[in-house]
């Protein structure tokens, strides 16, 4: 083995770059100004006929004016449950260029009251997002007949 091939490791790993190239206008994105207005364009994504079916974690991206940047399908689990990884949540709003998040997921049940485990995520993406500057804005809890604000309700 050659001096050289000892001391260059550069050929060895990964070099991981980020590339973000905005496709719309912040103008022309939607401004999310309450938990009202992110409901509804929420529940225009979810699919009618799976909403009393399968629990689905959805989170909206929002610029530094509350502009909608993009809608993410976060997790997708079974008929009471879903699990959503931080790390992927925060790795997509930091690609993204994200310094707002809401968490949203529905409930297929239909009862909008937070569980202990949707408060206890609420408060581990809260703490988090601190972290990383990033503002845990709401969690949505989503179902066919309406939602549940746990900003409204005071649990952020």
């Amino acid at each position: 083995m050659s001096k050289k091939n000892k001391t260059d490791v550069s050929n060895q790993f990964e070099e991981v770059s980020l590339v973000y190239r905005n496709k719309t206008r912040a103008i022309d994105r939607p401004k999310i100004e309450s938990a009202e207005c992110a409901y509804r364009i929420l529940k225009s994504t979810w699919d009618q006929d799976q909403i009393s079916l399968v629990e689905e974690a959805k989170v909206m991206f929002l610029d530094n004016q509350l502009r909608l940047m993009s809608i993410s399908t976060v997790s997708k689990g079974g008929m009471s449950g879903t699990v959503i990884d931080p790390r992927i949540v925060f790795a997509t709003a930091l690609k993204r260029r994200s310094s707002t998040i809401i968490l949203s997921h529905n409930h297929p049940s239909g009862n909008l009251k937070p569980s202990h485990a949707d408060l206890s995520l609420t408060k581990k993406f809260y703490d988090a997002g601190k972290l990383l500057e990033i503002t845990v804005a709401d969690h949505l809890i989503i179902s066919s007949e309406g939602y549940c604000s746990l900003a409204n309700e005071g649990y952020i």
